[in-house]
């Protein structure tokens, strides 16, 4: 762990594509952790699901980086992509070498906290950063308190934020039915997937 002397935050997903949604969590948790930066990180391959619209890497980053556009506190970190890294570990060993010194907060849903106890080696994880547990509409926050404290004192940290149902598989869903997407994706993203045609029914 850091010496606490600066706080970082590290989002990972598929950000296929990025929404309001992630944005709204990065923003909850870096005002309720007093963190520095939120680093946004693309999956290159994410171990726990699949990217079954087959949306290239470098498109996927590329979006993030319009998604994050302007806002100070949050940049994007193509280590996964660039390093073909999977398991989170390995993100988070990559991030805590090159950002050295800093306090590592990894964010994730309280769905994803429930399944933690299956990640590679999340007792390595744990030696490296804290987690921030955003509580997602319709978990249990008492069953999602309990396993967060069974974790261990400090290791993570269950943080209420301004979560909502968009998911990235109902904006594509969208897109293929021609519905809107305005209001769902930061307007630059919206542009990027009219303009690539992504998502389309080919």
């Amino acid at each position: 762990m850091g010496d606490g002397s600066w706080r970082l935050g590290v989002l990972g997903g598929s950000f296929d594509p990025p929404h309001l949604g992630h944005l709204l969590i990065a923003s909850d948790v870096h005002a309720c952790l007093d963190l520095e930066k939120v680093l946004f990180v693309p999956a290159a391959r994410p171990p726990h699901k699949a990217i079954d619209e087959g949306t290239p890497a470098p498109v996927r980053l590329e979006m993030t980086r319009l998604a994050v556009a302007g806002d100070p506190r949050f940049e994007v970190s193509a280590v996964e992509i660039e390093r073909g890294l999977v398991y989170t570990l390995d993100t988070v060993s990559a991030i805590s070498r090159q950002y050295e010194g800093c306090e590592l907060y990894f964010i994730m849903g309280s769905d994803s906290l429930l399944q933690f106890d299956a990640w590679h080696e999340p007792e390595a994880i744990l030696s490296l950063c804290r987690l921030a547990v955003a509580l997602r509409p319709g978990d249990d926050e008492r069953e999602v308190e309990a396993v967060a404290r069974g974790l261990g004192r400090g290791a993570a940290i269950v943080v209420k934020t301004a979560m909502t149902d968009i998911s990235s598989r109902d904006i594509r869903n969208r897109v293929r039915r021609d519905a809107p997407i305005r209001y769902l994706v930061p307007r630059p993203v919206e542009d990027f997937v009219t303009a690539r045609r992504l998502y389309k029914m080919t």
